[in-house]
């Protein structure tokens, strides 16, 4: 049985979370121009952007290293400003039974929250994946405070 676990970080941004929800929500082909150290590609492959059902595959940069992830839309929240994604291939699931990403704003505030169940005692937390997502936040706030 693998043991469950929760990582979340809540950061202030100057731009406003709901313009970096806009961002993850309909503007997400975006992101690797944004974030290029972070992101290297993005793709749809079911269903339309930022809607429930979607299905689509990310490549980016964790600790340095390329890794694959293909993630689908299971709950927006528009009073949350909320986004779910849950990983259904790639390299998270190779160390991870089940991973879901859980972006929120509200005002001036992103939130990320990671759940996950490892698969066994020895898995390390997320960490590297967690100051990922922080990276993701600053990168797309200070391209929103630019334009």
């Amino acid at each position: 049985m693998g043991l469950k676990g929760k990582l979340i970080v809540s950061m202030e941004v100057k731009c406003g979370g709901h313009s970096i929800h806009d961002i993850f929500h309909t503007n997400t082909q975006h992101l690797p121009n944004i974030s290029p150290s972070r992101i290297k590609h993005f793709e749809i492959h079911e269903g339309e952007k930022g809607k429930i059902g979607s299905v689509a595959s990310w490549k980016y940069y964790e600790d340095g290293k390329e890794m694959y992830a293909k993630t689908v839309i299971e709950a927006i929240d528009p009073q949350k400003n909320s986004i779910t994604w849950n990983a259904i291939e790639g390299n998270l699931l190779d160390l991870y039974n089940s991973f879901t990403v859980i972006t929120s704003s509200e005002h001036q505030w992103i939130t990320y929250t990671l759940v996950y169940e490892k698969k066994t005692e020895d898995t390390p937390e997320p960490l590297a994946l967690l100051d990922y997502c922080i990276g993701v936040i600053k990168d797309v706030d200070g391209h929103l405070l630019k334009n």
